[in-house]
């Protein structure tokens, strides 16, 4: 990211933090005297007994903000219980400078907040899974002067984020007596480059929502990168390192993986990306009903979102009203659609999300969405069906 992009995104989210903090104003996701939520008809399957989920409802979404204890929750391995007075952070590698610091440390610093939308890159890849999305006010201190201060060597490319969180990964290993599986302990780790790291609105997050970092997500310190999938923003931090190389451990170079099929040249050609910066999406949330009167409410997220349209029963996309009352550079924006005279029976809900660049969220069959063959990153337009009594 060039320079100048990296003071757009300060400038965005300092712009954000600036209209929250703005006395008067109005709730997001405004409500109707009398209101009640029409249930969905394809309402997700249970998850499989050995996931470990929790997922945001969409009809239960009323504020812009997302409660912690209904924030969703995911754990690719276990989820560690960390006392604070024996917890430390090690900024270590090739620094020079390496550092260790207590939370209290970290508070000392210089505290920042960002409202930032985190979605699970696996949000909508499988039926069962629609609810990997939560909007929370993130506060801690900024990355950047900390890796400033360690002095981050020239050789250092790649900044890794150890977290506490570990579990067992079986591999195959070539052997004199040829392959065979061993099974190897691993901590959770992602990396970003340098470049990224020093993003200057990533930070080292100690509270959630005004209330100290619960446990489930991170506690006593996670990275917060906005803009980037939840995969990205490590939990349970204990070790930041600068290193030489690119990571090519399971989650950055073997899971969280998008395979696609493509075609150059008149030959099919599959390329593998890892998943990383948030892509343009938006959901329909729910339908309500207040006095004979109907309304489409759904938010749309992954980036500089301009507008939102709607499109009932495969019909003309009709523009939704996006809510400004609160809203912020990383987060997703709420809409809504007043649905005037609808017909008795079943219908169909689409939406769309448009940026300020003028991209369109994809259609299901859109090929960058139909020959992708991985779940992750699954942004194609959304479509929920709806009785109206």
């Amino acid at each position: 990211m060039a320079r100048r992009e990296l003071m757009r995104y300060g400038s965005a989210a300092l712009a954000g933090l600036a209209l929250l903090r703005f006395p008067g104003l109005a709730r997001a996701f405004p409500t109707r005297p009398g209101e009640e939520v029409l249930p969905w008809l394809d309402q997700p399957p249970p998850a499989p007994g050995a996931v470990d989920r929790q997922l945001l409802r969409w009809e239960a979404l009323d504020s812009w903000l997302t409660p912690n204890d209904k924030f969703f929750v995911i754990a690719n391995y276990n989820r560690p219980v960390i006392a604070e007075a024996e917890w430390r952070l090690e900024l270590a590698g090739l620094v020079a400078r390496p550092l260790t610091l207590t939370l209290a440390d970290l508070k000392a610093r210089p505290r920042h907040e960002v409202v930032f939308t985190l979605e699970c890159a696996g949000n909508h890849g499988f039926p069962w899974f629609q609810g990997g999305i939560g909007t929370a006010r993130w506060a801690g201190t900024p990355l950047a002067p900390l890796l400033a201060e360690a002095g981050l060597l020239d050789r250092g490319i790649e900044v890794v984020f150890w977290g506490a969180d570990a579990g067992e990964e079986v591999r195959d290993a070539r052997t004199p007596e040829g392959i065979r599986q061993i099974t190897m302990p691993q901590h959770f780790a992602r990396s970003m480059s340098r470049v990224d790291a020093l993003d200057p609105n990533n930070l080292l997050c100690y509270e959630m929502n005004g209330a100290p970092l619960p446990a489930a997500h991170g506690f006593p310190l996670r990275l917060i990168a906005p803009g980037w999938y939840g995969v990205a923003n490590v939990k349970w931090l204990t070790r930041i390192e600068v290193q030489d190389t690119r990571l090519g451990n399971r989650f950055m170079a073997r899971d969280y993986i998008t395979v696609r099929e493509d075609v150059r040249d008149g030959e099919p050609v599959w390329t593998e990306t890892s998943v990383g910066r948030a892509r343009l999406k938006s959901v329909p949330g729910k339908v309500t009903r207040a006095g004979g009167q109907y309304r489409i409410v759904g938010a749309g997220w992954g980036g500089p979102v301009a507008r939102v349209e709607v499109q009932v029963d495969g019909g003309p996309w009709l523009p939704a009203t996006i809510d400004r009352s609160e809203e912020a550079y990383f987060a997703w924006r709420i809409w809504s659609l007043d649905w005037a005279t609808p017909a008795p029976g079943e219908h169909t809900v689409t939406s769309r999300a448009i940026d300020t660049e003028g991209h369109i969220q994809p259609a299901a069959d859109d090929p960058w969405i139909a020959k992708k063959q991985t779940y992750w990153e699954s942004t194609g337009q959304v479509t929920r069906r709806i009785r109206i009594p």
